[in-house]
């Protein structure tokens, strides 16, 4: 994996300067956030293990602060310690990442171009807020400055055709809509010991994306199935359907996946009137009803109702400023279906955010096969105290292992219909003594 070149700076500069001019520990990184709430195809094997031997890497520059998995909640964040972020490209075509920063120093580049099949190593402050999406069918000039025509991609000076920062190849702070972005607030909470992460379909979304948790060293006991997330809703990624695999994970904690979409269905999810680049009219320029009639592109970025309107109601603000006001949209109620761990709309924190143990790194994956997955709404009990108490238990891990459990909690779609097979007999019991085994490995 290549190295990203940092010609303005990012972490590694800032952090040579503060040690060149012998400054205090904090005296290079902005103030840290208290902020409670952050709102902010292929994942293989080999990606898993590249991701892991970039967090070994980083450590190897600045060793991690190692502390007793006993005291879990006790954990240090080194203001001097670099936070991996990878950004992995397994679409088929070359897309042009996008990266803003909030809080906290950024990894010295807004944007970069990403073949398929690529991957980009960065580095982040232990308190960086920000946030990550991927542009689309991009053309700039040579310099980046711009697109490289006048009229742009779409006649309107953009150089992409989605995510688009203003023509421009580094990107400040966010992109035009629709996106699907990857949220991090990397340490959050009242005290600090907290990241709260999501992915956010609030502004549209244009690209598959899962968001992969790269442990580190005071963080290996946290269980792959509560960290990963995935949001595919794009036809041509989806596997079978099934409600728990093995993609964003291992063996030993199967993912709980959304079950009932298919890769013909999912094409259509997208509300007609909000498809960023519709099909073209039929001969007589006369659209027949209903609308989904009509075969819809492989690549149909879709806006939210909030982008669309920009109305209150939509968004959530002025009268609506209430979640007991602001309902869900049809947009909102249809994208939960197809990725129900991702943001959909303003007031869905409880089924969305993301809250860990401060520490660890991160890679977002663009175009991951396999399913969306359903960490939430399965796992909920077990993310929150996870969160709360940076403990895992033994009764925690019984159910974090147990298939079972995982199938029995929404049995709909491909479970409902018999299309898992069951367990082997004594599984269950194989699960929580597996639970109870590996809990006393780590205290």
């Amino acid at each position: 994996m290549a190295q990203l070149d940092h010609p303005r700076g990012g972490y590694r500069a800032a952090q040579l300067q503060d040690q060149e001019a012998n400054a205090k520990p904090h005296a290079s990184l902005p103030r840290r956030t208290r902020r409670n709430r952050g709102r902010l195809g292929r994942l293989t094997e080999g990606a898993l293990v590249s991701a892991v031997l970039l967090q070994q890497q980083a450590c190897g520059v600045m060793a991690l602060n190692v502390m007793n998995l006993k005291n879990a909640t006790e954990i240090k964040i080194d203001p001097k310690t670099p936070i991996p972020l990878v950004v992995t490209n397994a679409c088929s075509e070359t897309i042009w990442p996008g990266i803003g920063t909030q809080n906290g120093i950024g990894p010295g580049a807004g944007g970069f171009m990403l073949p398929p099949d690529a991957a980009m190593q960065m580095y982040v402050s232990p308190d960086w807020q920000g946030r990550i999406w991927g542009r689309t069918n991009c053309s700039f000039n040579e310099d980046g400055s711009g697109p490289s025509n006048l009229n742009g991609v779409n006649g309107n000076g953009a150089a992409c055709l989605t995510g688009d920062c203003f023509g421009r190849l580094d990107c400040e702070f966010t992109g035009q809509v629709p996106t699907t972005l990857a949220e991090f607030n990397l340490i959050g909470g009242m005290e600090g010991k907290q990241t709260f992460y999501d992915i956010s379909l609030v502004d549209g979304y244009n690209l598959p994306l899962a968001i992969i948790y790269i442990p580190a060293a005071n963080t290996t006991w946290i269980p792959p199935n509560l960290t990963n997330c995935a949001c595919i809703a794009s036809s041509g990624y989806l596997g079978d359907p099934a409600r728990t695999g093995l993609a964003y994970t291992n063996a030993s904690y199967p993912m709980p996946y959304e079950a009932d979409q298919t890769n013909s269905g999912v094409a259509n999810w997208c509300p007609w009137d909000l498809q960023e680049y519709p099909p073209s009219k039929p001969g007589d320029g006369v659209y027949p009803y209903p609308d989904d009639h009509i075969q819809r592109p492989v690549f149909d970025p879709c806006l939210s109702a909030c982008a669309a309107t920009n109305s209150p109601q939509d968004c959530c603000t002025g009268a609506y400023n209430d979640p007991g006001v602001c309902a869900p949209s049809l947009y909102s109620q249809q994208a939960k279906a197809v990725c129900p761990d991702a943001y959909s709309y303003a007031f869905d924190d409880q089924t969305s955010t993301f809250i860990i143990p401060a520490g660890g790194g991160w890679e977002v994956l663009f175009c991951p096969l396999g399913r969306s997955t359903d960490i939430l709404r399965t796992f909920g009990p077990e993310l929150r105290a996870l969160g709360s108490s940076g403990r895992v238990t033994a009764a925690m891990l019984a159910t974090l292992t147990n298939k079972t459990y995982i199938e029995s909690r929404h049995p709909s779609g491909a479970a409902a219909a018999g299309l898992l097979r069951p367990p082997p007999r004594g599984w269950v019991l194989g699960a929580v003594a597996a639970g109870t085994a590996l809990l006393a490995c780590l205290l």
